[in-house]
């Protein structure tokens, strides 16, 4: 499966801000491959804002569809105004692996349940718009057996289909190549093994 996640590293994040009504609403953004990096930018903004109203959250720490590692909080505004409106735009995205708290300071004026649900939507949609991405390409491993004089050419043939060469290991039998599949690709090896002249072999995980 290859799907965008939030092109960010580990402990940074994205931050925009907006206005409804008087009321400020600030959205982060996050990679978060699992649920505890969500948690460190919940940590962060709640850091960074102790005075805030409310810090409000949804989070996919997973791909696209996810359907364990997935959660949403309205942090105290009305049910249903916040959390699942944010998950909403989350999923929306197609993205993957991302993580959202919306900070927000009340500004007097009380905007009804649908128009905290559109300034929550919003804040986030409008956080996704200047998020950098890149794709992830979900992969198994997958072991190769090759002799020493076939491993040049069976690492080029590798590299033209950006397949990562993870580990290499080195016997009196040949390379024991363990290389990363991507898993929405058939394992076809039949052009490899006439490249080597049938010096493969796939060995059993």
């Amino acid at each position: 499966m290859r799907y965008p996640i939030p092109d960010l590293p580990p402990g940074e994040w994205r931050e925009t801000e907006t206005d409804v009504e008087r009321s400020r609403f600030i959205a982060w953004l996050c990679h978060a491959p699992d649920v505890a990096a969500f948690e460190t930018l919940l940590s962060a903004a709640r850091e960074r804002h102790p005075g805030a109203s409310h810090h409000c959250s949804a989070f996919i720490a997973g791909p696209p569809g996810e359907q364990s590692a997935i959660g949403f909080s309205d942090d105290g505004e009305p049910g249903g105004t916040a959390g699942r409106p944010m998950f909403q735009v989350l999923e929306g995205s197609g993205l993957g692996q991302v993580g959202c708290v919306v900070t927000r300071y009340f500004g007097g004026t009380k905007l009804g349940t649908g128009g905290l649900a559109r300034a929550y939507s919003q804040a986030v949609s409008q956080a996704l718009e200047t998020l950098p991405r890149r794709e992830i390409i979900e992969r198994s491993p997958l072991q190769l057996r090759v002799d020493f004089a076939g491993e040049a050419e069976a690492r080029a043939w590798l590299a033209e289909r950006e397949i990562p060469v993870e580990a290499a290991d080195y016997d009196a039998q040949g390379v024991r190549l363990t290389v990363g599949w991507p898993r929405d690709v058939e394992v076809e090896l039949s052009p490899l093994a006439s490249r080597l002249r049938g010096h493969l072999e796939l060995l059993e995980a």
